[in-house]
This record gives C-alpha cells, structure tokens and sequence, in this order.
C-alpha cells in the first residue's frame, strides 16, 4: 500500500542513521592516523569524510545483501523498516556517548529483524542470511585481522630494525596517510551500502520498486552525502577509545592495523557481506599491540567492548520490537511522528549529556587516564625497535 508521507519519514529517519554511522564509525578509519600523529585530527576527518562518499559509489553489492538477503521482502512494511531505524540509531548515539566501539551494521540488522519478528514472527527473517552473511563473518573477520595485523606488525619491526628511528618513523606516518585513505574508501564500500539496502527495503514496502530491485542512484548519492558528512563530524570520543585505549600505537602498528582493516573489508565488500568495519578495525589495532615486543594490550577494556558487540543485536532488535509495537499502538502514521518525536528528544538528551565531557579534536590525544601508568616507561628503556612512544 503506498504511503508518501509515511516513506518520506522512513527516509528522512534512514538518512539520520547513516548520519550517526559516520560519526560512530570515523575511528575506524583514521584514530591510528591520529593517535601516531601522521593527521592532524581535523585533517583526517575530513580526508575520510571525501574518500568515505568515494567508497560508496563503488559498490553495491551489500546494499543487495541487506535489500534481500536479510528479512522477506514478501512481509515487509514501512513501520518495520522505520521502527528498525528508529532501533538502530537508539543504539548508535547511546554506545558512541559510553565511547565503546560497537557496531553500526549490527545495530540496523538488529533493529529491522527485531521490528520484522515483532510484526510477522520469526519465520519472516532469512535466518540462513543472518548466519551465513553476517554473524559467522562478525566471528571470522575480526580474528583474522587480529592474526595479520599482529603478523604484519611484527614483520614490519623487524624489517626496520636497522632503520633510523626517525626515518622509520617518518615512513611509516607517510603510509599510514595512505593506508588511512584507502581504509575510509573501504568503510564506504561497506558501512554505507547498509542504508542503500534499507532504503531500498523501504521502497520495495511502499510498492515504488518491485522485490529484488536494484538501488535507486538517488539513494546511493543521498546515502553517500550523509555518511561522508557525520564522518566530517568526528566521533571523538570512540578515536579517542580505538586510538588510545586498546595500546599505545606507533606508526608502524598504525600502518599495519589499517592495511589489515582494508584488505579485509574490501574482501567483504566484493563478497556482498555486511561486515561490522567496527569489530575488524577493533581487531586489527589489538592485533598490532600483540605484535609489539611488550605486547602492550588492555584486556581489560577489549573485554568491556566484547561484552558490547555480543548484545548489540539483541539490544538493537529490542528496541526495534518495543518501537514497532509502540508505533502500532498509536496508529502507524502518528506512531512514527510520536516515535521520531521521542527518538529526537532522546538524541538531544544524550548530546547535553556528552558537553560535560567533551572530547573533541584539541584533546582526542589527551592519555588515556590512569590505566597509562601501566604502559609508561623511561625512555631509556623503550626498545627502539618497538617505537612504543612515538605519537603518543
């Protein structure tokens, strides 16, 4: 049944999400750039924020995957598409104020399958899809870049082990603009196409494409322009949380957890899988702290994120039910204004909330805190080889 004002929201409401998903997920392109000092903070964001809308033109073939291999395009309706949203950016700006890098695509898997069995039952959701293309790569990928981002890292010391340290340094800050670059494009080939794919959804619903239709170009432009621009925004505090809070990074894990990042979601991307950029730039920067001499990790706040990422489905299909049956209840056009309403103020609450801690470009680099004071040593007894000082 077609709606106007009822897909007008939806997509007014997907745009707001790949909003937060570029501000959300902009460490995961350029917080080793940042931390090592190869960017300057502002120079990096707004460097990923270009490459970031370049990526999203390249490729859609996850926007397919979540267009069609996720939930029945055959039970779907515009409440479930919005309600999932509505779930899903919930999710996003509550974990960016708590500075835990979790993941955006699973927040808006969640949020439109919780919503699709509050309105059909479980029998509606492709589970194959949800196994086979989105947790079983959201175990794989991670592990694996944690794998070569610690190989690559080790091998690259030990290459540059003669090198001056300053020339060493001065390298590796060079490639990690690069390897910053192309991970930007990289999340963009990905992060991006999972908005293209609801709208489409959405679309599809409303009866303006028929099922298995291909993304309309309109949507690819709108989608790109709305992740590049959060990008720009800068979620300083997850760069401040990837940068700072796993290991203290030196140029030379930063080129190497950002190359790994790149390889794999580039892989993903040209398989159509929606893998969480979030959980392998996680990995790959844990990785490089493993491939140090002092293997210099924070467990202790890896094992918090790993508490996040293991409910951030539920908890976004969660809030997706509880939207949908809410938006139902009101009747589904003045339940999705009242929703949006309430989704607005709450995303005013937790922005107030934040300004009392602010973190932004000037003090992004600050340390870490306390829990530095098990990574400080005299400089004299910092192998030059490991560069465990450098950038911090």
């Amino acid at each position: 049944m077609h709606n106007a004002f009822l897909l007008a929201l939806v997509v007014i409401v997907a745009i707001g999400f790949d909003f937060t998903n570029g501000f959300h997920d902009t460490a995961n392109a350029v917080a080793p750039s940042i931390a090592t000092g190869a960017l300057k903070p502002r120079t990096a964001v707004l460097l990923s924020s270009v490459l970031n809308v370049v990526g999203a033109l390249l490729s859609l073939k996850v926007a397919a995957t979540i267009a069609s291999g996720i939930v029945s395009q055959g039970d779907i309706i515009l409440p479930v598409v919005f309600a999932g949203l509505v779930g899903a950016i919930a999710w996003n700006v509550t974990t960016w104020y708590f500075a835990i890098p979790s993941s955006s695509s699973h927040a808006l898997i969640g949020g439109v399958v919780g919503a699709m069995m509050a309105h059909a039952g479980t029998s509606s959701v492709l589970w194959s899809g949800i196994v086979g293309k989105v947790l079983a790569p959201s175990i794989a990928a991670p592990a694996f870049a944690l794998v070569i981002a610690a190989l690559a890292t080790t091998m690259s010391r030990r290459l540059t082990k003669k090198s001056n340290d300053a020339t060493k340094s001065w390298g590796m800050k060079a490639g990690q603009i690069g390897s910053s670059s192309l991970l930007s494009i990289a999340h963009g080939t990905n992060d991006a196409q999972k908005t293209m794919g609801v709208i489409t959804l959405a679309l599809i619903a409303n009866g303006t494409l028929v099922a298995n239709s291909s993304t309309p170009m309109w949507v690819v432009l709108l989608c790109g322009i709305a992740i590049g621009l959060g990008t720009y925004i800068g979620g300083w505090r997850i760069i401040r949380t990837m940068g700072h809070g796993f290991t203290r990074l030196s140029p030379t894990q930063g080129f190497a957890s950002q190359i790994t990042s790149s390889a794999v979601i580039l892989t993903s991307s040209h398989f159509g899988m929606p893998l969480s950029t979030t959980y392998v730039a996680t990995g790959s920067i844990l990785g490089s702290g493993i491939g140090t001499k002092k293997r210099s990790v924070r467990w202790s706040l890896a094992g918090r994120v790993g508490v996040a990422w293991l409910i951030t489905l539920p908890c976004a299909a969660l809030c997706g039910a509880v939207s949908f049956y809410a938006a139902k209840a009101l009747g589904y056009s003045l339940g999705e204004v009242v929703m949006g309403v309430v989704l607005a103020l709450y995303c005013g609450f937790i922005f107030l909330r934040s300004r009392r801690d602010k973190i932004n470009a000037n003090n992004v680099n600050d340390k870490w805190g306390e829990r530095d004071e098990a990574f400080e040593k005299p400089a004299s007894k910092v192998d030059a080889s490991d560069n465990q000082l450098v950038g911090v």
